[in-house]
């Protein structure tokens, strides 16, 4: 289907506002005939995967973006953040029923811990505090993401604010 990513992002925007939405009002939104988004999808369930799978594909590729491994640690947190908040904003779905699903579970796993192994870089480079509780860097990036996506500025202005306030906190 050529209109597959309008379908899909159409859904995450509306099952966002609305976690019952059905695929004829998705369908509809998306200016397409509910029978050609059955045709690809028989249930709402394939179309919720399809939805998260997209979401967490573009999430992969912003993580690969960010060159966590081999940038200089702002410019990577940066990059990252930049790329997140970009992917929050196109795909605000947030499907929690799906993260039981094996692949789906494994696939969030391997992100987060290349970003707690970047996070972990941050520490041993000196760009955050090594006395932090276990795991309270990235819970704290989460956050930050999370409001940074939802703020009234562009992308780029976002995560240097994200940036600024991870690595400098909020303090004068």
């Amino acid at each position: 289907m050529r209109n597959l990513e309008t379908v899909l992002t159409t859904g995450a925007r509306m099952l966002a506002d609305d976690p019952t939405a059905s695929i004829s009002a998705i369908a509809a939104a998306a200016g397409v005939d509910r029978r050609t988004v059955y045709r690809r999808f028989a249930s709402r369930d394939e179309l919720l995967f399809a939805i998260y799978d997209a979401r967490l594909a573009a999430v992969d590729a912003a993580i690969e973006s960010a060159r966590l491994r081999e940038s200089p640690v702002p410019v990577a947190l940066h990059r990252f953040a930049e790329g997140i908040i970009e992917v929050n904003r196109r795909w605000p779905v947030e499907l929690t029923r799906l993260r039981t699903e094996p692949t789906i579970q494994e696939r969030r796993g391997r992100s987060t811990a290349e970003v707690a192994a970047f996070l972990q870089r941050a520490t041993e480079e000196g760009f955050l505090r090594a006395d932090l509780p276990d795991g309270w860097a990235l819970r704290l990036l989460i956050q930050l993401l999370h409001l940074a996506s939802n703020e009234d500025m562009s992308a780029p202005q976002a995560a240097d604010l994200l940036v600024h306030t991870l690595l400098t906190g909020v303090g004068t």
